[in-house]
């Protein structure tokens, strides 16, 4: 490992234990093996975050990794910033309750491509900040399977960044709480999964990837069940909100997101055509806002 990168994931560590963080999460796409360690604590608990499948680890690495590593956390594979690595794996771990509202963790990130850890960021989760607003995601579990959770916030993420056939995508989908949403939406087409089996309609299959991306180019909404399944899409969501605390300038997308978010349990994500940023919505709120990579 450089020896840069070995002094950032020490210096992690002993600012982690100074802290008295739970965790530390590492980016370990930059790292060209895991041969760290001696830099464990048990008094810590250590996230990978990663974009690979699998992540390349020797015999002896796995073995390491299998003792000290809670958990992998997986991230879109796109090309992502120091702060969206950092944003995304925040929400994933509040939303899998590997951390909890009031928890501290230290995050250690850097560009991929230059095999480089060069940014350290302390996140104080009790503190409602810039990266994430953590008490929005205490309870998410209820409504929305983490794992629906993720595979949603994955498939925005690189709708923003591949948009439909070269061009930028604005969309919005609900998750969560079908029989509170539904009367609160009107059909602006013909349902296009009506009909269909749930297997089929499943947003965890990856076979459907494509079939989202085209019906995303379709004006509004997709409303997606807490397991996954697709409902419905090109709907209008009848709950528009004129909440105060959202910041100027959003359009009706937004809008219409913290409205329905504000009535039901459901979570929106939504994507921003113009700018490309995903922003989550919950109780009417905006959770955190992924802005796109420029690159």
């Amino acid at each position: 490992m450089k020896s840069a990168n070995t002094y950032m994931i020490k210096t992690a560590f002993q600012l982690a234990t100074k802290i008295k963080a739970k965790a530390v999460m590492i980016y370990a796409d930059p790292l060209e093996d895991l041969h760290f360690e001696e830099r464990f604590s048990k008094k810590l608990d250590l996230y990978l975050l990663s974009r690979k499948k699998k992540i390349d680890a020797n015999g002896d690495e796995k073995d390491a990794l299998q003792q000290h590593c809670k958990a992998i956390i997986p991230l879109p594979k796109i090309h992502l910033s120091r702060m969206s690595v950092i944003k995304l794996a925040t929400t994933m771990a509040l939303s899998l309750d590997y951390l909890e509202p009031g928890d501290k963790a230290v995050c250690v990130v850097g560009p991929a491509d230059l095999g480089l850890l060069d940014h350290i960021q302390i996140l104080d989760t009790a503190r409602e900040s810039e990266i994430v607003m953590s008490k929005g995601l205490i309870g998410i579990g209820e409504s929305v399977q983490p794992e629906v959770f993720q595979a949603v916030l994955h498939l925005c993420m690189e709708l923003a960044e591949k948009g439909r056939e070269g061009k930028p995508i604005g969309t919005i989908f609900v998750v969560g709480d079908p029989e509170k949403v539904l009367p609160l939406t009107k059909q602006m087409i013909i349902n296009p999964f009506k009909g269909y089996d749930e297997e089929e309609r499943n947003l965890l299959s990856p076979a459907l990837k494509e079939t989202i991306r085209e019906f995303a180019g379709l004006d509004g909404a997709f409303i997606v069940d807490g397991d996954g399944i697709i409902l419905t899409a090109g709907c209008y969501l009848g709950a528009a909100s004129e909440e105060e605390n959202l910041p100027r300038g959003l359009g009706s997308r937004h809008l219409a997101a913290a409205g329905i978010t504000n009535l039901t349990n459901a979570v929106a994500f939504v994507i921003s055509e113009s700018s490309g940023d995903v922003r989550i919505f919950k109780n009417g709120k905006i959770l955190t806002q992924i802005e796109k990579t420029s690159r």
